[in-house]
Parts: structure tokens; sequence; C-alpha cells
């Protein structure tokens, strides 16, 4: 079996319905889940409004796919993504896929794709409707990638310190203003705890992940699972030495 990082993924993008800023750190964020196979892009390329993704395509090795409206209300380019996304299933060649897109349309094909036993990772914008998150076995909002790396430093610099400001105050309040986000972790806890209650963090995450295919603790301004526990006072941490250096395994249990 493929861990995460051998995984052959078919990248497919709607570019009707995602924007094309920081397409490098949407592909950086893919890199992380696999290598991606097919890397492809759909539209009417004739459309003045998807204009703004052609300068980018070369550079990224995106291969455009031309396709026509042709009827009016119609989307076209829904109907070519799904039928190369089967087209490639069948061919066997991939482990899973990446369907970048923020529309819901695709929430059958995501389904499909599992029932296949493909691994599915969705990306899109936080606007995406819950069938199609809860459709695959990850999703991660666009909003949260960090950006382009053709940023200005100071700009760099800016969106840091606004994201630790933003972390700060997650810190204070993350376990008022955010309930469901408590429940789902202290029933996941009691889920996988020990006979004393002691949870591996690493499959915390996992079964989280199984039961809310958007979580990420970058939603909630954390890089990391553990910082996102520790910040919330429901919990106890217990990071325990495995006899290697600068390696731990960290336990998690309910107050």
């Amino acid at each position: 079996m493929n861990t995460i990082q051998d995984l052959r993924l078919a990248v497919l993008i709607d570019a009707d319905n995602v924007p094309y800023a920081n397409v490098k750190g949407m592909l950086q964020e893919i890199a992380k889940y696999g290598t991606p196979t097919f890397k492809r892009i759909y539209a009417d390329w004739t459309k003045p409004t998807v204009s703004g993704w052609k300068k980018v395509l070369l550079e990224n090795a995106i291969t455009p796919i031309q396709q026509y409206s042709y009827t009016r209300g119609k989307n076209a380019t829904d109907s070519a993504m799904i039928i190369d996304a089967m087209d490639i299933l069948y061919s066997g060649k991939v482990d899973g896929f990446c369907i970048v897109s923020s529309d819901s349309d695709f929430t059958r094909l995501a389904t499909r794709l599992r029932e296949a036993g493909m691994k599915v990772i969705g990306l899109g914008e936080k606007k995406t409707l819950i069938p199609f998150i809860t459709a695959c076995d990850k999703f991660i909002y666009l909003e949260i990638l960090e950006e382009d790396d053709n940023a200005s430093d100071a700009k760099k610099e800016a969106t840091q310190n606004k994201a630790e400001k933003t972390a700060a105050k997650r810190k204070e309040t993350l376990s008022e203003i955010d309930k469901k986000l408590l429940r789902l972790i202290r029933n996941s806890v009691n889920d996988l705890g020990d006979e004393d209650g002691w949870a591996f963090l690493g499959d915390l995450g996992n079964i989280i992940l199984k039961k809310q295919p958007d979580f990420d603790p970058r939603n909630y301004g954390f890089n990391k699972m553990l910082p996102l526990i520790k910040s919330i006072d429901s919990f106890i941490v217990d990071e325990r030495n495995t006899g290697k250096s600068n390696i731990k395994h960290v336990f998690v249990k309910n107050k």
C-alpha cells in the first residue's frame, strides 16, 4: 500500500470556480499528499473571465483543456472534467484525485472515485457547500494557503504578524466560540482513548478528519494540531520521550 507521500495524483482544476491567485501555494499544498501525475485545468478559454489563469499555466506545467460552452446556462466544463476523471480512473495510472473547485456539482464524482478506492482531496473556497466537502477524504480551504512566493517581504511580514495576532486571539477564545470543534475533539479522544483515557495525537487527527473532512488547524489560526490542542483548556497533553533525540510521542486526554 502506498503511503500518502507516494500517492500518484490527478489534479483537475475547474477554472470557472476557483481564483487563479496563489496557484503555486495550491500546488505546494497538493505536494504534501502525493505527486501530481496529471495536472489539467478546464475552461472555455475564449472567455475573458478566465484570462487571469493563462499566464500561470506554463510556469506551473498545467495543461489547459478547452471546453466550449455549447448551451447558455449549462456548465460544459463540469462534464469535461467528469469524463476525464473517469478516463483517468480506468487508466489505472493514479492512486488519488485532487478536485480543485468550489462547485458542489462534483459531489457525485468525488463519491464515485472514493467508491473505486481512490483518495479524494478537495480544494475550494469557504463558500463550498457541505455535500462536496463531506464527499472528499480531505477538503482544504484555499483561503488558508500561504501567499504566493512573489509577494513582497513587507507583505509577508505583515501577513505573519496578522496570523500571530489571530492565533493569540484564538488561544483566548477558542473553547468559547467553537463549541462544535470542542465537542468533536472530546468525542474523538473518548473514541480512541485507552483504559486511562489517553489518545495518540496522530490517530486523533486521522479520526477527526474522517468525521469532518474540512478540519484543518489552520482554519483556527494554528499551523499544527498540537498547538491547537494546547490552546484549549479542556485537554491534558503528555509528550512522551521515545529514547530518540527530538522525537516524542504526544498523547491527549480529556480533563
